[in-house]
């Protein structure tokens, strides 16, 4: 169980500074991101009470909301940050 522990704590460190530097760049995004954002709060939630595995299942899907969102051009990230996803 320390193995999904850490996984989930690293993942939510990584989507918390993806989140910080995100720029919505198109309306159309905006309930998508507000789904990821939803998505994060909730890993963090899981994380704070010890469930470590939706924690990691909650940031992964918020990770896919963010990656299908920079593949679409909704959103904008830094260089830097996308080696995080596979745009």
């Amino acid at each position: 169980m320390e193995e999904i522990e850490n996984l989930a704590k690293k993942e939510i460190e990584k989507m918390e500074e993806v989140f910080k530097n995100l720029k919505l760049i198109d309306e159309k995004a905006t309930e998508i991101y507000n789904l990821a954002l939803s998505y994060f709060l909730d890993a963090k939630y899981f994380l704070e009470n010890k469930d470590f595995l939706r924690a990691f299942e909650a940031v992964v899907i918020s990770w896919a909301y963010i990656d299908c969102c920079l593949h679409l051009k909704f959103l904008e990230i830094s260089d830097e940050l996308k080696r995080y996803f596979t745009v």
